[in-house]
């Protein structure tokens, strides 16, 4: 066995195409649009580059020359806060422990060489909301940029030394269900006060929420387990990006004397979409995508992001939003089910939210995590409270 690392043309198509082969007998594995996994990498489009992040890739090889995993391995100095944590991600490998290991130590002696004494993985040189966890459970079509695998990936980790750091819990519901009269009764409460208002967002006014969503995340998320403010600039970016996939129907805010006070960000699952394009997004591949985004809806919303300020937590607030955008939902649009992004069990104000809609555990996923000297205890996640 040996390994080269990615570096031009030829080795990023190597990198790209080996999971089409090894998962071409997959009915449940969607192929990730290629940009998708390049911008990671990409020296202009990642900002942790320019932060002093460090990346890199390497394919794994066999006797026969045939490639028979891959792997990367980052850097990346903002992580957790904590200095000497490294990561990995984008593994992918047949059912091999000893390829495995191969990849997996290329990944740490390289991680040494940056005085990194651990490495958690799979993960991503970016935002949690990507390529983060190795799915455990729940194996069938992933959501749009969610990692997916074959459940012997878990030996390949654990028989390794990767322990548990955190699991990542994801919950899903038909969007018809009949929730809870205690939710409808905290609905009532909160519609019958005036200065209670709840809208979708308006394209032809997004500047508007966007502010409003900058403004919900930093007093909801800042200061909530070791988040960071987003600026309106950052903010501008994100809904700049969601644009072109955006339905404004299921996109809500909550307004209490026309303060904001709560957002639902929601989009469809875009995986119903990509899933025909072959990893593939040039003019051609665009054209497809419209078509089947105007005559094959998506059937499935998935939560992205849900925030309320922390003076009105636990009163209502949460369950007034969900109940007059479920109404939208159920009577004006085509979809039929919900799935929430990965909530993480250090999160269990987040996870009563969702068992407390009636929703369902879809999947789940996990963090590892491996520490080089391997007679130092793995800690789970520290939980927020």
């Amino acid at each position: 066995m040996y390994t080269v690392e990615v570096k031009n043309n030829k080795t990023r198509k190597q990198f790209l195409d080996f999971p089409v082969k090894l998962y071409q007998n997959d009915k449940n594995w969607i192929q990730p649009l290629n940009q998708d996994i390049e911008k990671v990498f990409d020296l202009e489009k990642n900002k942790l580059f320019k932060r002093g992040g460090k990346a890199i890739r390497w394919i794994l090889f066999n006797g026969n020359d045939e490639v028979i995993g891959r792997i990367a391995a980052f850097v990346n100095p903002k992580y957790e806060g904590k200095a000497a944590v490294g990561g990995i991600g984008f593994f992918e490998c047949i059912n091999d422990q000893t390829a495995a290991n191969y990849l997996f130590d290329q990944a740490k002696e390289w991680l040494k060489q940056y005085k990194m004494e651990t490495m958690d993985g799979p993960i991503n040189f970016g935002e949690r909301d990507q390529w983060w966890g190795l799915l455990i459970e729940g194996f069938y079509e992933p959501l749009y940029n969610m990692n997916y695998n074959f459940p012997y990936y878990i030996d390949l980790f654990e028989n390794y030394g990767f322990k548990t750091y955190f699991n990542q819990e994801c919950f899903s519901l038909p969007i018809t269900q009949q929730l809870q009269p205690k939710l409808h009764e905290r609905h009532e409460n909160i519609a019958k006060d005036s200065n209670f208002k709840a809208e979708y967002l308006k394209l032809n006014n997004l500047d508007k929420y966007v502010t409003d969503f900058v403004t919900i995340y930093n007093k909801a998320w800042a200061s909530h387990g070791g988040g960071k403010d987003i600026s309106l600039s950052q903010g501008k970016l994100i809904f700049k990006t969601m644009k072109p996939v955006i339905d404004p129907k299921i996109v809500w805010f909550v307004y209490y004397k026309n303060e904001p006070v709560a957002f639902w960000l929601n989009l469809p699952d875009l995986n119903q979409y990509f899933k025909h394009l072959n990893g593939k997004f040039g003019l051609l591949h665009k054209l497809k995508f419209l078509w089947y985004k105007t005559f094959r809806k998506s059937k499935r919303v998935v939560g992205v992001a849900f925030g309320v300020v922390p003076e009105w937590q636990g009163k209502g607030v949460d369950n007034f939003m969900i109940i007059e955008g479920q109404k939208v939902m159920k009577d004006e649009l085509p979809y039929t089910d919900y799935e929430m992004q990965w909530i993480g069990d250090f999160n269990p104000k987040m996870i009563n939210v969702a068992k407390g809609l009636g929703a369902d555990l879809s999947r789940k996923l996990r963090t590892y995590r491996y520490h080089f000297d391997t007679t130092k205890p793995v800690e789970l996640h520290k939980v927020i409270k």
